[in-house]
């Protein structure tokens, strides 16, 4: 709990130092915690230091953790990784928000679900395979689609830069990414890790999705 408490500490800082290097409020950059791989005793120690969004990557893993922090009042579960169209149902029960939505089809499938849900459509701007997300020739039709789904809320758009230990590298992804949000009339950008954070900040980011500066590094068993 202590090292969370610091660890927390020092992300704000350095959200605070970046934001006002760019100019902007530190309170318009929300963090998410990225508790993927971690039991359900560590999102409960960072709902104690004061977090209350935290990101997901299995719909598996979160509906076992969902007992132990059904309690938990204001938190809000975001899925950040790849949704099957399969496991629609189950996402549209434990999450508030779906960020990493990328085709038509699957917002039709959540939309059907009758669940109001925040979304964020997913864009994949980097060339590696292991990536996901929608095409930039889709994104026009998606945020269509999605705008036409009266049980969807259409919040940002969300991407994942190929990993590189120099933060720049990473710059003209964000860059892209703002570029589009602006075309689209998109407000929320969820742009940034633990490494590279302050470039997305520099570059517009609404949201930066931590998981390592606060929890370590994950050790799947």
């Amino acid at each position: 709990m202590n090292s969370i408490t610091a660890n927390l500490a020092g992300v704000r800082d350095r959200i605070a130092s970046a934001a006002a290097r760019a100019g902007r409020n530190p309170e318009a950059v929300r963090l998410l915690a990225v508790t993927k791989i971690f039991g359900p005793e560590v999102i409960l120690a960072a709902y104690e230091a004061g977090l209350r969004e935290f990101g997901e990557n299995y719909v598996q893993e979160m509906e076992a953790k969902a007992p132990a922090v059904a309690g938990l009042a204001g938190a809000r579960f975001h899925l950040i990784g790849h949704l099957q169209s399969n496991k629609t149902k189950k996402a549209a029960q434990l999450f508030s928000s779906i960020d990493s939505l990328d085709s038509a089809k699957l917002a039709s499938r959540l939309n059907a679900e009758g669940q109001p849900l925040d979304v964020m459509i997913e864009v994949k701007l980097s060339p590696e395979d292991s990536k996901s997300g929608s095409a930039e020739a889709d994104l026009t039709a998606i945020v269509e689609a999605v705008r036409a789904c009266p049980n969807l809320t259409l919040r940002g758009l969300m991407t994942v830069p190929p990993w590189s230990e120099d933060a720049e590298q990473s710059r003209p992804y964000f860059a892209r990414l703002r570029e589009l949000a602006a075309r689209h009339s998109i407000p929320e950008l969820s742009m940034g890790m633990s490494n590279d954070l302050e470039v997305a900040i520099e570059e517009g980011a609404t949201w930066v999705r931590v998981g390592t500066a606060l929890f370590g590094r994950r050790i799947r068993v």
